[in-house]
């Protein structure tokens, strides 16, 4: 398998370190997004990692294994929402807005390879 933890998962190297830059992207929305905007996609996007650290702990069940990766797949598509309404509000460059779509899309198909392929990662 070659993986010891989840930690080792480039899926969610990659979502960790994306959801610590929308974090700090998020520190200048307006102050009236606190509490909508603001925590909606830090929220989702902390989703992420979280739940491939949950889904990495049932891969002796694989179908729980995948069945919570098609979950968070729907994590990772609420925050590509939530990034597309802070570009058209603009709250964000053009530029940022495209990178973060760009590494979503990334983190989705790894997650959708580990999805049609769980026996790469299942014991």
């Amino acid at each position: 398998m070659g993986y010891r933890g989840f930690r080792d998962l480039k899926v969610y190297q990659l979502s960790y370190r994306l959801f610590l830059e929308i974090f700090d992207l998020t520190k200048n929305f307006p102050k009236e997004e606190l509490y909508s905007l603001t925590d909606q996609i830090r929220r989702s996007s902390r989703s992420v990692p979280a739940n491939i650290a949950e889904a990495w702990r049932k891969r002796k069940y694989p179908k729980s294994f995948v069945s919570k990766l098609i979950d968070l797949l729907s994590e990772e598509s609420e925050t590509e929402v939530w990034l597309d309404y802070s570009k058209d509000l603009n709250y964000k460059t053009k530029e940022k807005y495209k990178y973060f779509i760009q590494k979503y899309d990334e983190v989705a198909r790894m997650l959708s390879s580990m999805i049609e392929n769980p026996q790469k990662f299942c014991y």
